[in-house]
Order: structure tokens, then C-alpha cells, then sequence
């Protein structure tokens, strides 16, 4: 497996990836997958691991830093938009198809986490997707506004519009907009805003086991309204009859949507359940990673037909 540096165009903005290559020969052009990571994730954590481990199964894939993120371009850093990740999905499938040893009618989309729900809605949209998969399959916006596990009060969301208003005055007075804080400094601290999952995804981010320099530990304030209008579940009638994957951990407190994104498709569709893995034990951990990628492997040999 060969892996090459990339950049290309997403609405103006260049986005940095890394596209990974079988070294198996090939009759000729290969399948590919695009891989986008988690929310505040780069390219280097858990979408480079599942777009290396699909290469080492005969795709070429590419895993890609999202606008304002990591080492693609874009201000202000840090900004999650629902809506411009979206098309950086877009961008990164425009960019595999000028590819000489990529299958232009055989490209599939491979979302993790946030890129779950982002990549369900690029394919919504898009007709050059063949096929969509996704793990731990979150939607943001849900997530900020509902919480994790769907039954966040809604008076804490509420804050959240409040701060970013005040972010986005300041930045009008030419003040300093400040940042939101996505992780506390202590496991205890994750705990007591999130419980076991909070847990998770601190030890994910921030400590030896996932962390990454280029990882965001906050994010733009006006991330927050942006998210507020914003439903990457909309498209996904739109999908059918092109087929849907979600690879979802039994004990993810998450998997609320993604049975809520199953039942708004209307074309082929399966949930396939991880024993005993919760959210985050998708991103790293192998005994759950190797069931998963095999699943991967199945759908989208069966749905991309590697030759």
C-alpha cells in the first residue's frame, strides 16, 4: 500500500488528504472510497486507519482533513459547517474521478462519526456515489442540540446560541470572538459532563491512546448557529435506490440516529451491530475495527464490484 499527499479545491478552500493505493496489481481502474473523519478529528486518526485498512482490501481511498480543519485552509479555524463539509464530500469524489487509476462509476462514501451523517447527505446529493457506509454514525447538529444520547435539556443548547450571538457581536466591535471548548482537562471532568461516553472520547483525543496535534480542541462559536438550521438526515430519501451500510457498536449511546437515519431510507439499507462496542471503540480498537472492516469489505465489493 502506497500512500500519497493530495490537495484539492472544496468552494475555494484546499483541502489536504491523503490518498492510499493497493500495491496488489490491477486490470485496470480500481474502486475507491472516500473516508471522512469524526467531528474535531484529522486525517492521520480514525478515517486514515479505515482508509488504509480498505486499501489493504483493493480500494483506493482517500481521507481528508475537512475546511478549517487540520491541514486543509479556510478561516476561522476550528469552524464546524454542516453545510460546507458536505461539499468537501463532494470535492474529494470530484477529485477521484480525474484520477487515472480510479473507476469513475465505482466510487463509494465512507463516513465515521460526523462524517456518518455529513456522507449521507453528500450522497443524497450527489449521483456519482454508487454506494454509502458509515460508522458510529452521529449527526451533529442532533448531537449539539439533543446530546449524545438524544435527551439533552434543551436549555443547554439554548446557552450555546446565546454564547455564539455574543461571539459573533464581538467579532463585529472587532473583538476577540473566543473559542468553545470541546474537552475538559480530566477524565473525572469528561465524566461529569458526559458519563462513560464523554469518557471515551476524552481518551480518545486526549491522550496517547488517539490524540494528534492538528486534532481541535475547540471549536468556532459560530459553528454553534450554524448547526441550529442545519439536518444532514434530510437527504437520505434521496439516496434509494443506491444502497446504505451502518456499522454501529452495541453499547453506543449514539445509535439513536443511526436508526433514525435507517428509517428515513428508502432504497437497500442494513444496521450491522458490533458486539459489545460502544461509539468510540469503532475508532481505534481492533477486535471491533476488524469485524467492521470486513463488513466494509462486503458491501462495498458486492456494491463498487472489484474486479
Amino acid at each position: 500500500m502506497a500512500q500519497t499527499t493530495v490537495s484539492f479545491d472544496s468552494a475555494g478552500i484546499p483541502l489536504a488528504g491523503h490518498l492510499y493505493t493497493p500495491d496488489t496489481p490491477a486490470s485496470g481502474p480500481r474502486p475507491a472510497l472516500v473516508v471522512g473523519h469524526p467531528g474535531t478529528s484529522v486525517k492521520e486518526q480514525t478515517s486514515g486507519t479505515y482508509a488504509q485498512r480498505m486499501a489493504e482490501r483493493g480500494f483506493v481511498t482517500l481521507a481528508f482533513d475537512a475546511a478549517y480543519q487540520g491541514e486543509s485552509g479556510g478561516l476561522p479555524r476550528g469552524l464546524e459547517d454542516p453545510a460546507q463539509r458536505v461539499e468537501d464530500f463532494k470535492a474529494a469524489v470530484s477529485h477521484l474521478t480525474t484520477r487515472d487509476d480510479v473507476d469513475a462509476d465505482r466510487i463509494g462514501l465512507l463516513g465515521i462519526c460526523a462524517s456518518g451523517g455529513y456522507s449521507l447527505a453528500a450522497t443524497g446529493g450527489d449521483h456519482r456515489v454508487k454506494a454509502v457506509a458509515t460508522v458510529s454514525t452521529a449527526e451533529p447538529a442532533r448531537q449539539f442540540r439533543l446530546g449524545a444520547d438524544g435527551t439533552q435539556d434543551p436549555a443547554v443548547f439554548q446557552a450555546l446560541l446565546d454564547a455564539a450571538a455574543a461571539a459573533r457581536s464581538a467579532a463585529a466591535r472587532g473583538e476577540n470572538p473566543g473559542t468553545m471548548t470541546m474537552f475538559p482537562e480530566t477524565a473525572e471532568q469528561a465524566r461529569a459532563l458526559g458519563g462513560q461516553h464523554g469518557v471515551e472520547g476524552f481518551e480518545y483525543y486526549c491522550t496517547p491512546r488517539g490524540q494528534h496535534e492538528r486534532s481541535a480542541k475547540t471549536l468556532a462559536w459560530e459553528s454553534i448557529d450554524r448547526m441550529a438550521f442545519h439536518d444532514a438526515f434530510f437527504a437520505i430519501p434521496l439516496i434509494g435506490p443506491r444502497p446504505i451500510l451502518q456499522i454501529i457498536g452495541e453499547r453506543a449511546v449514539t445509535a439513536w440516529m443511526a436508526v433514525e437515519a435507517h428509517q428515513r431510507a428508502t432504497g437497500p439499507k442494513e444496521i450491522h451491530w458490533i458486539k459489545d462496542a460502544s461509539h468510540v471503540d469503532l475508532y481505534d480498537k481492533k477486535e471491533y475495527i476488524d469485524p467492521a472492516i470486513d463488513k466494509l469489505t462486503d458491501f462495498f465489493t458486492s456494491h463498487l464490484t472489484i474486479d
